[in-house]
């Protein structure tokens, strides 16, 4: 069944097995609240690394029961980013969230060559899943938090886990847009350029399980009319499940423009990893956390 909502994610997470998530830094009320209520839901089972008499301290606050969760100590949060990812590795947790440490911390244990999360030549990237007021379907886009100006390979990749995305969103056969600033081909736009080589690599076979077209300019992608008006056809025009920005910059701005001007929802996670990995902001809502928490999980 395709998932719609946030709200359907979170709903269609608790019907299957409880996954254990491991929170790296697990400090802060912010964190502890999302994850709280991750259990409560029935979605996870939770073990927190951090300091482990401040975290009681945080809980008993809070009025969630510290048996609710498995507490590993650690004295700094690099101590808990590297101990939370060797429990990943040696698999005693099945997902990963950032706490209250920074994302360069979080990533640096991640990415470690000898002890991180990474195998010899994968590429990590951000894939955010947007519930936007007025639009009628959730949107899959990628990158907005990690690659700053992808190369070409990187690009294939970062289609593949919007793909990946998507059908475990229910949405059997995902419609990609590969964004640019016009529908036109401007071969000295590298944007441009690479996204009619990855619409035509898909028709010829080489990318498979998705629909994908492009050069497109966002408004043609995800709005019918504007894609009537411009002339658009094709399948994914009007109407695409995920965006590929040609860069960070471009996509963080949609991102941003959406959750701080628009109204809109978000779920997110790091892809690319051995597990999914939550990469909220200490700023983002307990709601954003919890439902990344829901997305991670249907992805593990």
């Amino acid at each position: 069944m395709r998932i719609n909502t946030l709200d359907d994610l979170l709903c269609a997470v608790k019907d299957r097995p409880r996954k254990r998530l491991v929170v790296a830094w697990a400090n802060d009320a912010h964190t502890l609240e999302a994850v709280n209520a991750a259990v409560e839901a029935g979605l996870v089972e939770a073990i927190l690394v951090g300091d482990e008499p401040l975290m009681v301290k945080v809980c008993g606050e809070q009025g969630m029961p510290k048996e609710r969760f498995r507490m590993v100590h650690a004295a700094t949060d690099t101590e808990a980013a590297d101990k939370a990812v060797a429990m990943v590795r040696f698999g005693e947790a099945d997902l990963l969230m950032k706490g209250l440490l920074s994302t360069e911390k979080y990533m640096k244990a991640i990415l470690n060559k000898d002890q991180g999360l990474l195998d010899p030549g994968a590429i990590l990237s951000h894939v955010t899943v947007m519930e936007h007021p007025g639009h009628p379907k959730l949107l899959i886009a990628g990158d907005v938090a990690v690659i700053p100006e992808p190369e070409f390979k990187e690009k294939v990749a970062i289609l593949g886990y919007l793909v990946r995305t998507a059908k475990a969103l229910g949405i059997e056969t995902p419609k990609v847009a590969v964004l640019a600033a016009s529908e036109q081909v401007q071969p000295k736009m590298r944007a441009s350029a690479e996204a009619a080589l990855l619409s035509k690599m898909a028709d010829r076979g080489q990318i498979k399980g998705a629909l994908v077209d492009g050069p497109m300019a966002l408004d043609g992608a995800i709005d019918p009319d504007s894609a009537r008006i411009k002339g658009m056809t094709g399948p994914v025009a009007g109407d695409a499940d995920c965006l590929l920005f040609p860069n960070l910059e471009a996509g963080n701005t949609f991102y941003k423009a959406g959750t701080k001007l628009g109204g809109a929802e978000i779920a997110a996670v790091v892809a690319g990893a051995k597990v999914p990995c939550v990469l909220s902001s200490r700023g983002d809502t307990a709601k954003t956390k919890l439902s990344s928490i829901a997305l991670a999980a249907l992805l593990a």
